[in-house]
């Protein structure tokens, strides 16, 4: 079991081509970065077996928690891109399928929390690619089929940006809570 390192800001560090970003898009990085940041910095100093813990009555692990959060970041980045054929067909999936989505949630024999965090950190960078190429954050795409989407819905870039932000931030939360349960460690005190 390795411990892994302090994370600090500079671990996600932005790309070159994002460093130059300006108006709205260093805004959605900034943030991101920001919300990654707090994500990761609740796994400093944990070794393989700390991050795999499940330390309240939820099933949620820290590791666990960034596979899914490294997950959802980059299905939405494919969205952007590809629109809802780069997505699964939420009402048709099947009890197999359910299975490895709750294994997203989970430290799996062989997941490493430095590889888990090697994976975001990918992840991270090309999403933040995307957001400093992509020509129209206004660009819009029906919403795959899921019984929590609306019918006919559809999602700008900007939009889906705004869940990944929302969706890092409210992991971010369950990961402060599951760090502090495990050993009393806080991210903010």
């Amino acid at each position: 079991m390795t411990v892994n390192e302090p994370t600090t800001r500079d671990d996600l560090t932005q790309s070159t081509t994002t460093s130059t970003v300006t108006g709205e898009r260093a805004e959605w990085l900034e943030t991101l970065a920001k919300h990654r940041h707090f994500l990761r910095f609740t796994t400093r100093d944990l070794t393989d077996e700390q991050a795999g813990l499940r330390t309240t009555a939820s099933e949620l692990c820290l590791g666990g928690l960034i596979k899914h959060v490294t997950e959802v970041e980059q299905a939405w980045a494919d969205f952007i891109l590809n629109g809802p054929s780069s997505m699964q067909d939420f009402t048709d999936m099947d009890q197999a399928d359910w299975v490895r989505r709750t294994d997203e949630f989970r430290m799996l024999p062989g997941d490493t929390l430095a590889g888990v965090l090697a994976d975001y950190a990918e992840v991270a960078r090309r999403t933040d690619e995307l957001v400093a190429d992509l020509p129209d954050l206004g660009v819009t795409w029906p919403l795959p089929k899921a019984p929590w989407f609306e019918s006919g819905a559809r999602w700008s870039a900007r939009r889906v940006l705004m869940h990944i932000v929302t969706e890092t931030a409210q992991h971010s939360g369950h990961a402060d809570i599951i760090r502090e349960s495990l050993d009393g460690a806080k991210s903010m005190s």
